[in-house]
């Protein structure tokens, strides 16, 4: 990534507006596709932007739309809506095999506002990784494998928890979304497959088989993002 991603040009009065649309629709809301001006700013900071009762309304709402897709995370600006805000939860019954090899174990539901992390460790692990912006792709992913998060809760307080495994992969790919990094831009672009190709040729539970297949290393992208702090 050459350069860092715009702010949103949306002021508090039309954040608050087209949160009141959303909220007002009686539907789930879309999740936007890439393309969407949304995915490529950087999010507008919480800052009082949404009534509490309006703030709890969205995020069961974005919880549904997370459960319907399904997904492991959503952020605010997948709904078009350039908020720091974004959730997460992972329950997902997985392969005992890869749940191993990943890490991945289950997250509880959490709201986070306003979040960065740091990498709370010098190890990376390189996974494929997809995302509900970029429907039916999946590309290899190099990210630091514990991080310090950062981040405020819905009710106002101030928070600072590590997380590992598949749990800091969520953590950092919705923070990314609220600072217009699409996961893409971290990617190790030679592994870009489609789902029905990865289920065809590479699914495992590590990137082996795809690497000596598609010819690609597992280094990290060495990009930095507004949502990052490197000393955490």
């Amino acid at each position: 990534m050459t350069h860092t991603p715009p702010r949103t040009p949306l002021g508090a009065a039309e954040i608050s507006d087209l949160v009141d649309r959303i909220l007002d629709a009686g539907t789930l809301p879309p999740i936007v596709q890439a393309g969407h001006p949304a995915l490529r700013q950087r999010a507008a900071a919480f800052d009082g932007q949404l009534s509490r009762d309006r703030l709890e309304r969205l995020i069961g709402l974005m919880r549904q739309v997370m459960h319907e897709a399904p997904g492991v995370g959503l952020a605010a600006p997948q709904l078009g809506i350039p908020l720091q805000l974004a959730v997460l939860e992972d329950q997902f019954d997985v392969d005992p095999e890869a749940a191993t090899l990943r890490r991945r174990s289950p997250l509880e539901f959490l709201a986070i506002l306003n979040p960065r992390y740091g990498p709370a460790g010098p190890t990376t692990a390189a996974f494929y990784e997809g995302c509900l912006s970029l429907n039916g792709l999946q590309a290899v992913v190099a990210r630091p494998e514990s991080v310090v998060l950062e981040f405020q809760a819905p009710d106002g307080a101030a928070q600072r928890r590590e997380f590992s495994g598949w749990q800091a992969r969520i953590v950092q790919h919705e923070t990314d979304h609220l600072n217009g990094i699409l996961y893409l831009d971290r990617a190790q672009l030679r592994s870009l497959s489609t789902n029905a190709e990865y289920a065809a040729h590479w699914a495992e539970a590590g990137t082996g088989k795809a690497q000596e297949g598609l010819g690609f290393d597992a280094t990290p992208a060495g990009i930095s993002v507004p949502g990052e702090h490197p000393d955490a």
